[in-house]
């Protein structure tokens, strides 16, 4: 009878570096830190150039437009809705060039298009 020779131990680095591949964490990484990227552009996309534009047809920049409202003791409370605003524009850029994103991968087919039903077979 012939003994196998131990099988080698897998250092942590080892260990480490096949969970990341196993569960594809360095592919989410790398999205979230290009997200992160696109997420600073979009603000300062909608802060630099769409608010400006929208305050040449308003009074003010959209960010300082407020609303100010008498409490019932007589102290003032600020809604500053021109902030909300230009957060909601920030979303639907940053919502439109995620399905943009997801456009161009189903064209090139590296993702299967969910929104179809499925073809019994």
């Amino acid at each position: 009878m012939t003994e196998q020779p131990p099988a080698k131990k897998k250092s942590f680095k080892e260990q480490y570096i096949a969970f990341l591949i196993a569960f594809g964490i360095i592919g989410l990484a790398i999205a979230f830190v290009i997200g992160q990227a696109v997420s600073k552009v979009v603000s300062s996309f909608v802060k630099d150039i769409i608010d400006p534009t929208i305050g040449l047809f308003l009074p003010g920049s959209l960010s300082n437009m407020s609303a100010t409202v008498m409490g019932i003791y007589g102290t003032p409370s600020e809604f500053k809705y021109g902030d909300l605003i230009s957060n909601i524009i920030e979303f639907i850029i940053i919502a439109l060039l995620v399905f943009l994103a997801y456009k161009v991968l189903l064209k090139y087919k590296l993702v299967e298009d969910k929104t179809k039903p499925e073809e019994k077979k």
